[in-house]
């Protein structure tokens, strides 16, 4: 019985799999084309700014399933995921403030402009190298890497875990928020890297640009997703659930629980680092408030919105709670706290699975309603001869 039932669960997760990567094809295909091809006089235009918006969506959905990896399966829970993206952000930002060269408004052919403006008199050793896309790629993967490498070894021998897990993960990207805000960083200082020109070459102000970007961006929601989906599915899979479930157990059984978990913290931190990448050409602008704690903490509510330990759940629940962000943060600024901490709580009572969960939830219900049904109908039968 128990081999049916675990083949059952893996064809529901095979077709909610295959649902999720034909709406993203469906977008990726649709959204560029109402943008481009359709005409601005129709209602069915999709605006420059719309499609930014939705690229916006979903580098944060990349996010959420960065974290719902760590989150929902091993059961590390980062408040500190936010540092990871903006690193990977500044990554690239800083390969498109290279890019600018003399078209920027001091005329610098080296010096970014807010290098000029504070009178720095030479570039930086660890600008060196970001005017080639290739190098700005390679940091992109290497820096929130190397960070979660090296944090994480040093939380996961000492065998912080809980809450004081969450803390310093919450003090780390609250600490580099306080650094990158320093001007004597050479990041821009409080008002980061802005005023983009183009990406290889490409004007980043055209909306063929940007549709490719949207699609570069589905793409890589695509295969982070299909990437994670074959780490739990593997026999890795099982023991970093264990490790979830019951570490302890885990650890007593002979596996080295430190090493599969710093492994998962780094893979779901460089997931995290090209989100950042992606975000940044599409939002024209990065600086230190992407360190902020708060927006850490907003997705991991956007993976228990969508559903925690679902990985596509993860990419509903950010897309659904970052457009309810641009809805209220418009309509009513001041009640958007307020409307995510309530739904961060009605979300935990009464949807502990999400959003997905809930269809599940339903189905479970009309199985039983069909069930009573059948039972009604066998005991009418059987009263059927008696009434005769």
């Amino acid at each position: 019985m128990h081999k049916y039932t675990t083949v059952w669960v893996s064809a529901r997760r095979d077709t909610g799999t295959k649902w999720f990567l034909c709406g993203l094809v469906l977008i990726a295909i649709v959204l560029p084309y109402l943008n481009l091809a359709v005409p601005v006089s129709s209602a069915f235009h999709l605006s420059n700014y719309g499609l930014r918006l939705v690229g916006k969506y979903f580098c944060y959905a990349m996010l959420a399933l960065a974290v719902d990896l760590i989150w929902g399966y091993c059961g590390i829970l980062s408040l500190g995921h936010g540092a990871f993206f903006a690193l990977g952000g500044y990554a690239m930002g800083m390969y498109l403030m290279r890019e600018i060269g003399p078209r920027g408004v001091y005329g610098n052919p080296v010096l970014p402009d807010f290098m000029v403006f504070l009178n720095w008199k030479s570039l930086p050793w660890y600008w060196y190298g970001f005017n080639h896309f290739g190098f700005a790629l390679l940091m992109v993967v290497l820096v929130p890497g190397v960070l979660a490498l090296a944090f994480g070894w040093f939380a996961f021998r000492s065998r912080v875990t809980g809450v004081y897990f969450s803390i310093i993960t919450q003090a780390l990207t609250y600490a580099l928020m306080l650094g990158f805000f320093r001007n004597d960083m050479g990041f821009g200082g409080n008002n980061g890297f802005t005023d983009f020109k183009d990406i290889v070459g490409f004007n980043l102000d055209s909306p063929r640009v940007h549709a490719v970007l949207l699609v570069i961006t589905l793409a890589m929601v695509a295969l982070s997703y299909a990437a994670c989906r074959a780490i739990v599915a593997s026999r890795a899979g099982r023991v970093i659930r264990a490790i979830r479930d019951a570490e302890s157990r885990t650890r007593f059984l002979g596996y080295r629980v430190e090493n599969y978990k710093l492994f998962v913290f780094v893979l779901s931190a460089v997931i995290a680092g090209i989100a950042g990448a992606l975000y940044v050409p599409q939002i024209g602008i990065i600086n230190p408030s992407e360190f902020a704690p708060l927006n850490s903490i907003e997705i991991v509510i956007c993976v228990a919105v969508g559903g925690r330990g679902t990985l596509y759940g993860a990419v509903v629940g950010a897309v659904l709670v970052n457009y309810a962000k641009t809805y209220f943060t418009t309509a009513i600024p001041e009640a958007w706290n307020y409307v995510l901490g309530a739904l961060f709580v009605l979300v935990t009572l009464f949807l502990p699975r999400g959003i997905v969960g809930l269809s599940s939830y339903l189905r479970v219900l009309l199985r039983g309603r069909r069930g009573a049904i059948r039972q009604f109908r066998m005991e009418s039968d059987k009263l059927e001869p008696t009434r005769k």
